[in-house]
C-alpha cells in the first residue's frame, strides 16, 4: 500500500484523472493535485482537501515545485504531445518514475525516441501508455507469448459496447489526426507504416458471451507501440468493433455519464489477444466495465509496484516489459476479468 507516500497527478481534475486521484486513495496514497487550469484544482482541492500545485507545461519553475517532495507522478492531461515531455523532464529532473496514460502513437513514439538513452542512464522508470490503451493490451500479449520468445504476429481486438468520448480523448484526436496528415497507421513487417487507403472492415471472433462482431481492422491504438517495444513480433494489429469507432468520431455522442456508485459508465468492453507463431496459437482476455476508470486501478497498481521495487527493468518501458504481466493482471481483479487461456 502507498504507506502516505505522495504522488502527483498532472491532470487531476480531467475525466481519468479523477478516477486516478480516487484509487490513489484507496491505496493509501496521498495524491498531489497539479494541472494546467488553477481554477479547477482549486475547487477540486476544495471538494477533496488535498493539495493544489497548478502549473503550466511552459513552466519548468512550476513543474518542479508541484513535484517536490513527491515519490512519483501519474500524468493523466492529453494532449500528452503537449504535456509528455515536459513533464518527463520535470520527473527526471526530481529523480521520481514518470508514469502516463498516452492513448497517442506519435507521443508514445516519441517517448521512447527522446527519453530511452537519458532515463537508462540515470536508472530512471519511464512508462508510458499505462493505461487500458497500450498498458492493458501490453500485459495480455505478454502474458499470452508465456515461455514464446519471439512470434509471428499478435491481434488485439478491442469489442466495446460504445464509446463515449472524453473532451482529453477528442483532443488528443485532432492532434494525432494533424500529425498523420490525415493518413492511418499500422505496426507491419516490424516498422510504423502510413498508409492512405482506408481501414478494412471485417468479422472478429470475439468469444462468448460477445461473439463474432464486425470490426474496423486496423484500428490502431497505442499497442502497436508498446507490444513491439519489447516482445519480437514484427505483426501487430489492433481492432475496433463498429460501433464504437463509428461513436469515437461522431461530433455528437456526448461525453461518458455515470451510471454507478462509482462513476463509471455502463460501458462494457472485452479486448481478445490472440498471438500465433508457426502454427501455434495463445490467447488472453479481458472483460469489464468504463475503460476510462479501468485506467486508474492500472495505472496505481503500476506506481505501487515501482515504488515498491517490483520492476524488470529500467529506462522507458512498456508495462510488458518492466512488470511481471500474470501477477500483474491477477493483481487487478475485481476491476478485470482476466482468462489467460482464452
Amino acid at each position: 500500500m502507498g504507506a502516505g507516500q505522495m504522488v502527483a497527478v498532472f491532470g487531476a481534475y480531467g475525466h481519468t484523472g479523477r478516477f486516478v486521484v480516487a484509487r490513489l486513495l484507496e491505496r493509501g496514497f496521498v495524491p498531489v493535485l497539479s494541472g494546467r487550469d488553477a481554477g479547477k484544482l482549486k475547487e477540486q482541492a476544495y471538494e477533496s482537501g488535498l493539495a493544489a500545485r497548478p502549473a503550466s507545461v511552459d513552466d519548468p519553475a512550476a513543474l518542479d515545485r508541484a513535484l517536490a517532495g513527491t515519490a512519483a507522478v501519474i500524468n493523466c492531461a492529453g494532449p500528452f504531445a503537449t504535456t509528455g515531455a515536459p513533464v518527463i523532464e520535470a520527473a527526471l529532473r526530481a529523480g521520481i518514475p514518470y508514469v502516463d496514460v498516452a492513448a497517442e502513437i506519435e507521443a508514445n513514439v516519441d517517448t521512447f525516441t527522446r527519453f530511452a538513452d537519458r532515463a537508462r542512464e540515470q536508472g530512471a522508470v519511464v512508462v508510458p501508455a499505462m493505461a487500458f490503451y497500450g498498458g492493458l493490451g501490453d500485459l495480455l500479449a505478454t502474458a499470452a507469448m508465456g515461455d514464446w520468445t519471439a512470434a509471428d504476429e499478435a491481434h488485439i481486438a478491442y469489442g466495446l459496447s460504445d464509446w463515449h468520448p472524453t473532451a482529453g480523448t477528442r483532443a488528443a484526436g485532432v492532434i494525432s489526426r494533424r500529425r498523420r496528415d490525415g493518413r492511418r497507421v499500422r505496426y507491419a513487417g516490424g516498422r510504423l507504416e502510413y498508409r492512405e487507403d482506408r481501414s478494412p472492415t471485417l468479422e472478429w471472433p470475439f468469444p462468448e458471451p460477445m461473439g463474432p462482431r464486425a470490426v474496423i481492422g486496423e484500428f490502431s491504438m497505442a499497442d502497436i507501440v508498446t507490444v513491439p517495444s519489447h516482445l519480437a513480433i514484427p505483426e501487430v494489429r489492433t481492432y475496433m468493433t463498429v460501433e464504437a469507432a463509428e461513436d469515437v468520431v461522431a461530433p455528437d455522442t456526448p461525453a461518458p455519464a455515470p451510471a454507478d456508485e462509482k462513476g463509471r459508465s455502463a460501458q462494457t468492453f472485452l479486448v481478445d489477444v490472440v498471438v500465433r507463431a508457426g502454427g501455434g496459437e495463445r490467447r488472453a482476455v479481458a472483460t469489464g466495465q468504463d475503460i476510462y476508470a479501468v485506467t486508474a486501478p492500472i495505472v496505481v497498481e503500476a506506481v505501487e509496484r515501482i515504488l515498491t521495487g517490483r520492476t524488470r527493468a529500467v529506462g522507458v518501458v512498456s508495462a510488458g516489459r518492466i512488470f511481471d504481466a500474470p501477477d500483474f493482471l491477477r493483481a487487478l481483479s475485481p476491476h478485470l476479468t482476466v482468462d489467460l487461456h482464452g
